[in-house]
Protein backbone atom coordinates (compact mmCIF):
# COMPACT_ATOMS: atom_id res chain seq x y z
CA UNK A 1 0.00 0.00 0.00
CA UNK A 2 3.44 2.28 0.04
CA UNK A 3 2.59 3.66 -3.27
CA UNK A 4 -1.34 4.28 -2.90
CA UNK A 5 -0.33 6.46 0.24
CA UNK A 6 2.64 8.62 -1.94
CA UNK A 7 -0.34 8.59 -4.67
CA UNK A 8 -2.95 10.46 -2.38
CA UNK A 9 -0.17 12.47 0.11
CA UNK A 10 1.19 14.05 -3.17
CA UNK A 11 -2.31 14.50 -4.12
CA UNK A 12 -3.36 16.05 -0.49
CA UNK A 13 0.15 18.02 -0.95
CA UNK A 14 -0.94 19.28 -4.85
CA UNK A 15 -4.49 19.93 -3.06
CA UNK A 16 -2.96 22.43 -0.47
CA UNK A 17 -0.96 24.48 -2.54
CA UNK A 18 -3.47 25.25 -5.00
CA UNK A 19 -5.44 26.91 -1.73
CA UNK A 20 -1.93 29.35 -1.67
CA UNK A 21 -1.54 29.64 -5.90
CA UNK A 22 -4.18 32.52 -6.20
CA UNK A 23 -2.40 32.61 -10.09
CA UNK A 24 -4.68 29.44 -10.71
CA UNK A 25 -7.45 31.24 -10.06
CA UNK A 26 -9.23 32.14 -13.83
CA UNK A 27 -9.70 35.75 -14.26
CA UNK A 28 -12.92 37.10 -15.56
CA UNK A 29 -13.78 39.52 -18.64
CA UNK A 30 -17.72 40.40 -19.12
CA UNK A 31 -18.41 42.79 -22.11
CA UNK A 32 -21.72 43.84 -22.06
CA UNK A 33 -23.29 45.82 -25.12
CA UNK A 34 -25.29 49.24 -23.57
CA UNK A 35 -26.07 50.88 -26.94
CA UNK A 36 -24.84 50.15 -30.34
CA UNK A 37 -21.45 49.82 -30.72
CA UNK A 38 -21.48 51.23 -27.48
CA UNK A 39 -19.71 48.59 -24.34
CA UNK A 40 -18.76 48.34 -21.11
CA UNK A 41 -16.45 46.48 -19.64
CA UNK A 42 -15.23 44.65 -16.96
CA UNK A 43 -11.76 43.18 -16.18
CA UNK A 44 -10.85 40.92 -13.30
CA UNK A 45 -7.44 39.71 -12.67
CA UNK A 46 -6.20 37.32 -9.69
CA UNK A 47 -4.43 39.30 -7.43
CA UNK A 48 -2.09 38.50 -4.18
CA UNK A 49 -2.27 41.95 -2.73
CA UNK A 50 -0.40 44.24 -4.69
CA UNK A 51 0.62 42.05 -7.08
CA UNK A 52 -1.60 41.34 -9.84
CA UNK A 53 -1.30 38.54 -12.94
CA UNK A 54 0.34 40.38 -15.75
CA UNK A 55 -2.73 39.77 -17.92
CA UNK A 56 -4.47 42.54 -20.14
CA UNK A 57 -6.94 42.64 -22.29
CA UNK A 58 -6.88 43.51 -26.27
CA UNK A 59 -9.75 44.27 -28.02
CA UNK A 60 -10.13 45.24 -31.53
CA UNK A 61 -8.85 47.63 -33.37
CA UNK A 62 -12.07 49.17 -34.13
CA UNK A 63 -12.73 50.01 -30.80
CA UNK A 64 -11.19 53.17 -28.77
CA UNK A 65 -12.00 53.96 -25.09
CA UNK A 66 -14.66 56.46 -23.67
CA UNK A 67 -14.04 56.44 -20.05
CA UNK A 68 -10.74 55.81 -18.41
CA UNK A 69 -10.52 52.42 -16.13
CA UNK A 70 -12.07 52.67 -12.76
CA UNK A 71 -9.41 50.12 -10.76
CA UNK A 72 -10.54 49.10 -7.50
CA UNK A 73 -8.63 45.86 -5.58
CA UNK A 74 -9.80 43.78 -2.94
CA UNK A 75 -6.63 41.83 -1.80
CA UNK A 76 -7.64 38.86 -3.75
CA UNK A 77 -8.22 40.62 -7.48
CA UNK A 78 -8.02 43.71 -9.73
CA UNK A 79 -11.21 44.72 -11.33
CA UNK A 80 -11.09 47.25 -13.99
CA UNK A 81 -13.78 49.07 -15.43
CA UNK A 82 -14.41 50.90 -18.58
CA UNK A 83 -16.35 51.53 -21.73
CA UNK A 84 -15.37 51.42 -25.81
CA UNK A 85 -17.12 52.32 -28.49
CA UNK A 86 -16.24 49.88 -31.44
CA UNK A 87 -17.40 50.90 -34.86
CA UNK A 88 -19.44 48.57 -36.70
CA UNK A 89 -19.96 46.06 -33.52
CA UNK A 90 -18.19 43.62 -32.14
CA UNK A 91 -19.43 40.64 -34.55
CA UNK A 92 -16.79 38.64 -36.14
CA UNK A 93 -13.69 40.39 -34.77
CA UNK A 94 -11.59 38.90 -31.79
CA UNK A 95 -11.03 39.69 -28.51
CA UNK A 96 -7.66 38.44 -27.08
CA UNK A 97 -5.57 38.28 -23.53
CA UNK A 98 -2.27 39.33 -23.94
CA UNK A 99 0.17 37.50 -21.32
CA UNK A 100 -2.43 34.64 -20.94
CA UNK A 101 0.15 32.44 -22.73
CA UNK A 102 2.70 32.55 -19.88
CA UNK A 103 0.39 31.91 -17.42
CA UNK A 104 -1.11 28.50 -15.85
CA UNK A 105 -4.69 30.31 -15.68
CA UNK A 106 -7.79 30.30 -17.77
CA UNK A 107 -10.14 33.17 -18.61
CA UNK A 108 -13.81 33.11 -18.29
CA UNK A 109 -15.31 35.27 -20.89
CA UNK A 110 -19.03 36.49 -20.98
CA UNK A 111 -20.35 38.55 -24.36
CA UNK A 112 -23.71 40.20 -23.64
CA UNK A 113 -25.12 41.62 -26.72
CA UNK A 114 -28.06 44.20 -26.94
CA UNK A 115 -30.54 41.40 -28.10
CA UNK A 116 -30.21 39.30 -24.87
CA UNK A 117 -28.15 36.79 -26.33
CA UNK A 118 -24.70 35.96 -24.44
CA UNK A 119 -21.59 33.97 -25.77
CA UNK A 120 -19.81 32.73 -23.14
CA UNK A 121 -15.84 31.02 -23.59
CA UNK A 122 -12.75 29.80 -21.59
CA UNK A 123 -9.70 31.41 -23.03
CA UNK A 124 -6.54 28.89 -22.19
CA UNK A 125 -2.99 29.55 -22.65
CA UNK A 126 -2.95 27.43 -25.66
CA UNK A 127 -5.86 30.16 -27.28
CA UNK A 128 -5.76 33.22 -25.84
CA UNK A 129 -8.57 34.35 -27.80
CA UNK A 130 -12.26 34.47 -29.15
CA UNK A 131 -13.96 35.18 -32.30
CA UNK A 132 -17.14 37.09 -31.14
CA UNK A 133 -20.51 35.55 -32.28
CA UNK A 134 -23.15 38.10 -33.60
CA UNK A 135 -26.02 35.64 -32.65
CA UNK A 136 -24.66 32.90 -30.09
CA UNK A 137 -26.42 28.81 -30.86
CA UNK A 138 -28.18 26.85 -27.60
CA UNK A 139 -25.31 24.02 -28.72
CA UNK A 140 -22.50 26.89 -27.93
CA UNK A 141 -24.28 27.76 -24.58
CA UNK A 142 -25.02 24.07 -24.04
CA UNK A 143 -21.55 23.19 -24.74
CA UNK A 144 -19.68 26.09 -22.92
CA UNK A 145 -21.64 25.52 -19.51
CA UNK A 146 -20.74 21.92 -20.01
CA UNK A 147 -17.30 22.49 -20.20
CA UNK A 148 -17.15 24.63 -17.24
CA UNK A 149 -19.28 22.67 -15.32
CA UNK A 150 -16.56 19.67 -15.62
CA UNK A 151 -13.66 22.02 -15.41
CA UNK A 152 -15.44 23.62 -12.00
CA UNK A 153 -15.41 20.44 -10.14
CA UNK A 154 -11.99 18.74 -11.40
CA UNK A 155 -10.37 21.28 -10.16
CA UNK A 156 -12.50 21.97 -6.95
CA UNK A 157 -9.97 19.76 -4.89
CA UNK A 158 -12.39 20.81 -1.74
CA UNK A 159 -15.57 19.02 -2.97
CA UNK A 160 -13.46 16.32 -4.71
CA UNK A 161 -11.71 15.85 -1.09
CA UNK A 162 -15.37 15.59 0.40
CA UNK A 163 -16.14 12.99 -2.46
CA UNK A 164 -13.12 10.72 -1.10
CA UNK A 165 -13.95 11.24 2.41
CA UNK A 166 -17.20 9.62 1.72
CA UNK A 167 -15.73 6.44 -0.74
CA UNK A 168 -13.70 5.71 2.49
CA UNK A 169 -16.67 6.16 4.54
CA UNK A 170 -19.07 3.98 3.29
CA UNK A 171 -17.91 -0.36 2.05
CA UNK A 172 -21.41 -0.94 0.96
CA UNK A 173 -22.54 -0.60 -2.91
CA UNK A 174 -26.10 0.13 -1.77
CA UNK A 175 -25.34 2.97 0.54
CA UNK A 176 -22.54 4.62 -1.75
CA UNK A 177 -25.12 4.70 -4.46
CA UNK A 178 -27.58 5.99 -1.75
CA UNK A 179 -25.13 8.45 -0.96
CA UNK A 180 -23.84 9.81 -3.50
CA UNK A 181 -27.30 9.97 -5.09
CA UNK A 182 -28.17 12.08 -2.05
CA UNK A 183 -24.67 14.24 -2.46
CA UNK A 184 -26.03 14.98 -5.75
CA UNK A 185 -29.81 16.08 -5.63
CA UNK A 186 -29.01 18.33 -2.53
CA UNK A 187 -26.12 20.17 -4.24
CA UNK A 188 -28.72 20.58 -7.64
CA UNK A 189 -31.18 22.05 -5.31
CA UNK A 190 -29.19 24.46 -3.74
CA UNK A 191 -27.44 25.18 -7.20
CA UNK A 192 -30.24 26.01 -8.42
CA UNK A 193 -31.77 28.68 -6.14
CA UNK A 194 -28.72 30.21 -5.28
CA UNK A 195 -27.92 31.03 -9.35
CA UNK A 196 -31.49 32.35 -9.56
CA UNK A 197 -31.68 34.49 -7.14
CA UNK A 198 -34.17 32.59 -4.69
CA UNK A 199 -31.69 31.88 -1.93
CA UNK A 200 -28.16 33.47 -0.87
CA UNK A 201 -25.36 32.41 1.41
CA UNK A 202 -22.17 34.80 1.54
CA UNK A 203 -19.47 32.62 -0.34
CA UNK A 204 -16.25 33.33 2.03
CA UNK A 205 -18.46 31.43 5.29
CA UNK A 206 -19.41 28.73 2.79
CA UNK A 207 -16.56 27.55 1.94
CA UNK A 208 -15.03 27.58 5.05
CA UNK A 209 -18.19 25.86 6.21
CA UNK A 210 -17.63 23.03 3.07
CA UNK A 211 -13.93 22.73 4.51
CA UNK A 212 -15.25 21.91 7.35
CA UNK A 213 -17.97 19.35 6.39
CA UNK A 214 -14.49 17.10 5.16
CA UNK A 215 -13.18 17.49 9.14
CA UNK A 216 -16.82 16.03 10.02
CA UNK A 217 -16.70 13.03 7.71
CA UNK A 218 -13.11 12.59 7.99
CA UNK A 219 -13.72 12.43 11.97
CA UNK A 220 -16.81 9.55 11.51
CA UNK A 221 -15.07 7.49 9.49
CA UNK A 222 -12.51 7.56 12.56
CA UNK A 223 -15.21 6.87 15.11
CA UNK A 224 -16.55 3.88 12.55
CA UNK A 225 -13.36 2.49 12.30
CA UNK A 226 -12.78 2.68 16.39
CA UNK A 227 -16.16 0.66 16.35
CA UNK A 228 -18.86 3.10 16.61
CA UNK A 229 -22.26 2.93 15.20
CA UNK A 230 -24.41 5.73 14.84
CA UNK A 231 -27.03 7.94 12.64
CA UNK A 232 -23.95 9.00 9.94
CA UNK A 233 -22.71 4.85 10.09
CA UNK A 234 -26.08 3.78 9.52
CA UNK A 235 -27.40 6.54 7.36
CA UNK A 236 -24.57 8.48 5.17
CA UNK A 237 -27.09 9.49 2.98
CA UNK A 238 -28.33 11.71 5.16
CA UNK A 239 -25.05 13.58 6.08
CA UNK A 240 -24.37 13.39 2.25
CA UNK A 241 -27.64 15.11 1.66
CA UNK A 242 -26.92 17.78 4.18
CA UNK A 243 -23.66 18.91 3.43
CA UNK A 244 -24.78 18.54 -0.39
CA UNK A 245 -26.83 21.53 0.39
CA UNK A 246 -23.77 23.69 1.15
CA UNK A 247 -21.75 22.48 -1.31
CA UNK A 248 -24.34 23.52 -3.76
CA UNK A 249 -23.62 27.08 -2.34
CA UNK A 250 -20.32 26.93 -3.24
CA UNK A 251 -20.90 25.67 -7.25
CA UNK A 252 -24.06 28.63 -7.31
CA UNK A 253 -20.91 31.08 -6.61
CA UNK A 254 -18.82 29.83 -9.31
CA UNK A 255 -21.64 30.00 -11.71
CA UNK A 256 -22.99 33.48 -10.41
CA UNK A 257 -19.46 34.86 -11.31
CA UNK A 258 -19.45 33.44 -14.67
CA UNK A 259 -22.73 34.67 -15.58
CA UNK A 260 -25.86 33.07 -17.07
CA UNK A 261 -27.33 34.16 -20.56
CA UNK A 262 -30.33 35.87 -20.45
CA UNK A 263 -31.84 34.04 -23.46
CA UNK A 264 -30.40 30.21 -22.37
CA UNK A 265 -30.55 30.43 -18.69
CA UNK A 266 -32.32 27.05 -18.17
CA UNK A 267 -30.25 25.18 -20.42
CA UNK A 268 -27.14 27.02 -18.75
CA UNK A 269 -27.74 25.76 -15.63
CA UNK A 270 -28.79 22.19 -16.76
CA UNK A 271 -25.72 21.93 -19.04
CA UNK A 272 -23.10 23.39 -15.89
CA UNK A 273 -25.10 21.29 -13.84
CA UNK A 274 -24.56 18.40 -15.82
CA UNK A 275 -21.18 18.75 -16.31
CA UNK A 276 -20.52 19.19 -12.32
CA UNK A 277 -22.30 15.49 -12.04
CA UNK A 278 -19.99 14.24 -15.08
CA UNK A 279 -16.75 15.18 -13.47
CA UNK A 280 -17.93 13.83 -10.22
CA UNK A 281 -18.60 10.47 -11.53
CA UNK A 282 -15.57 10.88 -13.67
CA UNK A 283 -13.34 11.52 -10.44
CA UNK A 284 -15.61 8.76 -8.62
CA UNK A 285 -14.80 5.77 -10.84
CA UNK A 286 -10.93 6.76 -11.06
CA UNK A 287 -10.84 7.13 -7.56
CA UNK A 288 -12.79 3.17 -7.03
CA UNK A 289 -10.98 1.70 -10.19
CA UNK A 290 -7.11 3.23 -8.50
CA UNK A 291 -8.27 1.28 -5.01
CA UNK A 292 -9.14 -1.81 -6.65
CA UNK A 293 -6.16 -1.84 -8.72
CA UNK A 294 -3.51 -1.28 -5.98
CA UNK A 295 -5.91 -3.94 -3.59
CA UNK A 296 -5.00 -6.60 -6.23
CA UNK A 297 -1.28 -5.80 -6.24
CA UNK A 298 -0.45 -4.56 -3.10
CA UNK A 299 -2.36 -6.47 0.24
CA UNK A 300 -2.26 -4.73 3.82
CA UNK A 301 -3.64 -7.09 6.52
CA UNK A 302 -4.46 -4.07 8.86
CA UNK A 303 -6.51 -0.81 8.40
CA UNK A 304 -3.29 1.46 9.29
CA UNK A 305 -3.57 2.82 5.20
CA UNK A 306 -7.22 3.92 5.68
CA UNK A 307 -6.47 5.60 8.93
CA UNK A 308 -3.51 7.00 7.43
CA UNK A 309 -5.41 8.46 4.42
CA UNK A 310 -8.30 9.97 6.40
CA UNK A 311 -6.09 11.72 8.88
CA UNK A 312 -4.58 13.02 5.68
CA UNK A 313 -7.73 14.26 4.25
CA UNK A 314 -8.82 15.86 7.81
CA UNK A 315 -5.67 17.62 8.04
CA UNK A 316 -6.11 18.69 5.03
CA UNK A 317 -9.49 20.39 5.20
CA UNK A 318 -8.39 21.41 8.66
CA UNK A 319 -5.79 23.68 7.10
CA UNK A 320 -8.38 25.12 4.51
CA UNK A 321 -11.14 25.70 7.28
CA UNK A 322 -8.65 28.04 9.31
CA UNK A 323 -7.44 29.37 6.12
CA UNK A 324 -10.63 29.98 4.92
CA UNK A 325 -11.94 31.76 8.31
CA UNK A 326 -8.80 34.21 9.22
CA UNK A 327 -9.76 35.20 5.40
CA UNK A 328 -13.43 36.24 5.96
Amino acid sequence: MRLFLLIFLAFAGFAQSSVLAHELRPAFLEITEARPGIYDVLWKVPARGEFRLSLNVRLPENCRETAAPVISNDGVAVLSRWSVACEGGLAGRRVAIDGLASTFTDVLVRIAHLDGSVQSARLMPDYPQVTVEASPTSTDTARTYFLLGVEHILLGFDHLLFVLALLLFIDNTRKLVETVTAFTLAHSITLAFATLGLAHAPQGPVEALIALSIVFVAAEILRKENGRVDLSSRYPWVIAFLFGLLHGFGFGGALRDIGLPQNDVPLALLTFNLGVEAGQLIFIAFTLLTIAGLKLIFTSPTPLPKTIMTYAVGSVSAVWFVERVAGL
